[in-house]
């Protein structure tokens, strides 16, 4: 969906935000493509005007995960959630892949959702809805089976807060999917992948079936840098090998078998007595 011509168009600059600092920089590669970054730290990235184009290799394996489920015939993904939604580019490009989809982007920093709607093309709700709101106050209120994929994207500069790693909160995110419904998580690890395995750990305690996708290096611990995390109670479909070799950093699949051997021992994480 086009800007209109009275609407404001991005400019570059340091804006102050309601939890942080708020960067924008054009993208010296696109014409049309702009880069937020939060406190110092990449958070987004659109490009107007093309909302299918993914310039995080993150949010490929994102889509990647999520078109593959319901070309398997195992969703229908009609309700997403986001938690945590940055500039709306996974809801925006979501919201075109799947027209009939509604995306609900929950937000803590409101100052960036005004900012977001008033620079870039994110569709209208319902198509998009952007909630000002405690992403974890509102998994815990999840109506049961009122959504149909479930996309936490929540971090504190470059890591995600341990409250939305715990088993309460996969918990709360299972009760408010659907019985065919897809969590996916973005998990920022380091080379010892410790988080990974504890969120896994506690993904297994709510979920009957798990996946991940990352690209090599990351799976052997050599780096830091992000896992997709994914729990379903239907099989989880693996994307086309083809697509996953296909960017600029290649990845992998690695199914339920595969996890539950990566995550032995692991011990999961709780939320506070």
């Amino acid at each position: 969906m086009a800007k209109k011509a009275t609407e404001p168009a991005p400019v570059a600059g340091v804006y102050e935000g309601d939890y942080g600092i708020i960067e924008l920089e054009a993208d010296p590669y696109s014409g049309s493509g702009w880069l937020i970054s939060i406190n110092g730290v990449p958070s987004s990235h659109i490009e107007i005007g093309a909302p299918r184009e993914l310039a995080f290799e993150y949010m490929r394996w994102i889509a990647s995960a999520v078109q593959a489920q319901v070309n398997g015939g195992f969703l229908a993904p009609r309700r997403i959630t986001h938690l945590g939604g940055g500039a709306c580019t996974m809801a925006r490009y979501f919201a075109d892949v799947f027209p009939d989809s509604r995306n609900t982007v929950v937000e803590l920093d409101g100052e960036l959702a005004k900012l977001s709607r008033q620079w870039f093309d994110i569709p209208r709700s319902p198509r998009v809805k952007i909630r000002v709101d405690d992403a974890r106050e509102v998994a815990a209120s999840f109506t049961p089976a009122s959504r149909d994929v479930v996309i936490r994207d929540v971090f504190a500069g470059a890591v995600t807060p341990e409250s939305f790693t715990t088993v309460e909160f996969f918990t709360d995110c299972h009760r408010g999917l659907a019985s065919d419904g897809l969590y996916v998580a973005n998990c920022g690890d380091h080379s010892d992948l410790r988080g990974a395995k504890a969120e896994l750990a506690g993904m297994a305690e709510v979920w009957s079936r798990l996946a991940v996708i990352a690209d090599p290096p990351m799976l052997k611990g050599r780096r830091y840098g992000n896992i997709i995390l994914l729990g379903s109670d239907v099989e989880i479909a693996a994307p086309p090998v083809k697509e996953l070799l296909g960017g600029g950093v290649p990845s992998q699949f690695k199914d339920d078998a595969w996890v539950r051997k990566f995550m032995s021992g692991a011990v999961p994480r709780r939320d506070p007595v």
